[in-house]
């Protein structure tokens, strides 16, 4: 039964705290996943397509992410947390390479599907694998700074994308092969053999408190994915903003997440994460409505940047109430939560036809989502 507390596994009685690959993982992930979005052109012509059908590589990735994280926690449970992670970072490498080689549109996106498919494999793993090796008071902080990881790779994916299209866009999908081969080589921990051993139950996962930190992690995810989508709009029809203007508004949630990880990770540990979670996703909800009137660009900028924050804090709470809700099989309840925390960000471009008919609709419903994900957050589960 969940006690409120995480439980101190064996890595704490010699004192060892997350080591940086934990973290580093939490940044190639969105960074893979987001790099295409700046580089749509040059892809096409490279693939001999058109840039809308380059498109579907960004969706290519992003299902079998979101669709195979349940399973990560079982293979985890049978394989062993790192081990099954350093595989993971092996197959995401040679899909990598597979990306960059690449000259037919077909085998392109079947190797982004393949990159996709991997990086499920490592997300819920390392936010388990950080929570084993810190105390149950500095959670927060931790995964905040795992959360801040993964906001930067938000944040510089497009950038950084950019930059390699403008000398060839393979560069882009070299560097990450060589960073996930990196990434394999040092991810190591002591636990292995033990969890490989023990395995893990399904039947606790069924249980309240998972469902309210899947429930409240959708909400949060598709307010943050829909101030992002239509914030880029309102910079081009409001503002009249170049596609890099937009590209640099729109990477400010990213930034603004990256600030302030470990921040709010903090403040979490100190004020409490239900608190905490409950100001940000109130935060996130207000920032979310208020980004459709604004007056200039700067203001766009602001209401974008806190959204990024509150999000940040929403993502370490239900994080963190995923893992206290099934200590038998942590690692499965956060692939869940974090599944369905992605399934927000496939159905939020729901709100570009709401935006073509109405603005302040669209912007409205994603911060009632918003504001729905804060009033779950108040009720506290058995």
């Amino acid at each position: 039964r969940a006690t409120g507390r995480l439980p101190e596994p064996p890595d704490l009685q010699n004192g060892v705290s997350p080591p940086w690959p934990f973290y580093a993982g939490g940044f190639l992930g969105p960074f893979g996943g987001g790099m295409l979005s700046s580089m749509l052109p040059e892809l096409a012509h490279g693939l001999n397509t058109d840039t809308s059908t380059a498109g579907v590589a960004i969706t290519a990735y992003l299902f079998p992410f979101a669709a195979l994280m349940p399973l990560s926690g079982m293979l985890g449970a049978r394989w062993g947390q790192a081990r099954t992670v350093r595989r993971a970072y092996g197959l995401y490498a040679l899909a990598s390479v597979a990306c960059a080689l690449a000259t037919a549109f077909g085998v392109f996106t079947l190797a982004r599907a393949v990159q996709g498919a991997a990086n499920a494999f490592t997300t819920p793993l390392l936010i388990t694998m950080i929570a084993d090796r810190v105390p149950p008071g500095r959670v927060g902080r931790s995964l905040g700074t795992y959360a801040s990881m993964q906001a930067a790779g938000m944040a510089f994916a497009p950038f950084v994308g950019g930059l390699a299209a403008g000398v060839d866009y393979r560069l882009a999908f070299v560097v990450i092969a060589l960073a996930a081969a990196a990434l394999a080589l040092a991810t190591r921990t002591s636990q292995d053999t033990a969890r490989a051993r023990r395995g893990a139950p399904w039947r606790p996962l069924v249980n309240r408190r998972l469902g309210q930190a899947c429930l409240v992690a959708f909400t949060v995810q598709f307010a943050s994915t829909g101030i992002m989508l239509l914030s880029a709009m309102e910079a081009s029809s409001r503002f009249g903003l170049t596609p890099a203007s937009r590209g640099l508004v729109v990477a400010t949630f990213g930034a603004a997440g990256l600030a302030s990880g470990r921040l709010v990770g903090a403040l979490a540990d100190r004020f409490g994460m239900r608190r905490l979670g409950f100001a940000a996703t109130v935060v996130l909800a207000c920032s979310v409505t208020a980004a459709a009137w604004p007056p200039t660009p700067g203001v766009l900028v602001l209401c974008v940047g806190v959204a990024g924050v509150a999000a940040t804090g929403g993502r370490v709470m239900t994080s963190t109430f995923a893992l206290l809700s099934t200590p038998a099989n942590r690692s499965t309840a956060t692939a869940l939560c974090l599944s369905t925390q992605f399934l927000g960000s496939a159905i939020a471009p729901v709100l570009l036809p709401v935006y073509t008919g109405s603005v302040v609709a669209a912007f409205g419903i994603a911060g009632g989502i918003a504001a729905a994900g804060a009033l779950l957050t108040l009720h506290r589960p058995r």
